[in-house]
């Protein structure tokens, strides 16, 4: 005994691309994690506006210091934001040099302050959302000897922010993924589409290409393909040599299942009919196979760009990937590792580009699930 399946009733006039957004709207951890990507992006895009620092900017005297404290309260009264200075001191005991809070110095948290310059969108500007105002001439914020920084995420161990390291990493990181997943997957539908779509030699060839590329496990062939990049290369060159990496063995998988789509969709009625009268190839391909396909590349390639973000990432910590002087979370993570076990004890503030990581890689799976839901036709309202 079958049962039959009972589709949503659908809304006079709802087209289909509504009732995907209705059943999108119904999962709250996917609009949760589309508006934490959206977020996520904005962040990277104005990265440069929004960190209080340059990336290479280095604070001699603030090494590992721990996330700056932004105050409310003064005398017991609310006021605006600011933070304490701090002085170099040694320790009396090992004559260590450390940095001490020195609370009798505040400085107010101004927004829309002009700082190290920097480039947006081709527009060179100095002006920064937030920050510690510099002294006339430039410098460093000082009062009475003490030396007034603001870290929110803390400083590495050649003083530079991590906070401004984070936001400029994330914009290496987050586009690795959207670059590499539109250049995989232009090779992946291109032959995968010839596959599906004229069989015979041409099957033969392209699958047997693609078993070659399946059959070696990921991460090694990763690593050997990475190895070949130059090290002396610019940094802007290695991120393209990264991106390429990542590109070549990211379409085999898409390839394979799309020529069992293709498959599947030449033999309906309307492909036929178009080949009945003479439709060219090219044609049958963009306007009756390739619209068909829409929604399940779209979901594919958002349960994707995880992987080439872990991929980056997994190269930038083995030192294989991103130098410096750019950043990326990947390469924040390897700068942690220096300091082993010790880092979770003495400085846990430099795993937090590690937050970023996963907070991304869930709000991609959370999206990703969501929008399959969506394009399942089947899914009730």
């Amino acid at each position: 005994m079958t049962t039959a399946i009972t589709l949503p009733p659908r809304k006079p006039g709802a087209s289909a691309l509504a009732l995907a957004w209705q059943r999108y709207r119904k999962s709250r951890l996917g609009v949760l994690g589309g508006w934490v990507l959206m977020v996520l992006y904005l962040l990277a895009l104005f990265a440069p506006f929004l960190s209080p620092y340059d990336i290479t900017a280095q604070h001699a005297g603030h090494e590992y210091q721990p996330p700056t404290g932004l105050h409310f309260v003064a005398n017991g009264r609310l006021t605006r934001p600011f933070v304490y200075g701090t002085r170099e001191t040694r320790d009396p005991v090992t004559f260590a040099r450390k940095t001490a809070v020195d609370p009798s110095v505040q400085l107010p948290l101004r927004f829309f302050v002009r700082g190290e310059p920097y480039r947006f969108f081709g527009v060179r500007s100095d002006v920064h959302l937030f920050g510690i105002p510099a002294p006339q001439g430039g410098g460093v914020s000082q009062v009475s000897g003490a030396q007034v920084f603001y870290f929110p995420f803390g400083s590495d161990q050649l003083g530079r922010d991590l906070f401004s390291r984070t936001l400029v990493g994330g914009q290496v990181s987050l586009t690795v993924g959207l670059i590499g997943v539109a250049i995989s997957f232009a090779i992946g539908i291109l032959m995968g589409g010839l596959s599906g779509y004229y069989g015979g030699l041409t099957d033969t060839l392209i699958q047997r290409l693609v078993e070659v590329l399946l059959s070696f496990p990921r991460l090694p062939i990763l690593l050997a393909l990475s190895a070949l990049i130059p090290a002396r290369w610019p940094s802007a060159w290695v991120y393209l040599g990264i991106v390429a990496v990542l590109s070549l063995i990211g379409w085999a998988g898409l390839a394979r299942v799309l020529r069992g789509q293709v498959l599947a969709i030449r033999q309906l009625e309307y492909v036929s009919a178009a080949q009945a009268i003479g439709a060219r190839d090219l044609r049958i391909i963009l306007r009756h196979i390739t619209p068909n396909l829409s929604s399940f590349l779209l979901v594919t390639a958002t349960l994707a760009l995880p992987g080439y973000i872990l991929g980056e990432s997994a190269l930038s910590f083995l030192g294989l990937g991103i130098k410096e002087p750019m950043t990326s979370w990947g390469l924040l993570l390897a700068d942690a590792r220096r300091e082993g076990f010790q880092t979770l004890n003495l400085y846990p503030w430099l795993l937090l580009p590690g937050l970023f990581l996963v907070v991304t890689i869930l709000a991609f799976n959370f999206f990703g699930d969501a929008l399959r839901d969506a394009a399942d036709v089947q899914t009730r309202l």
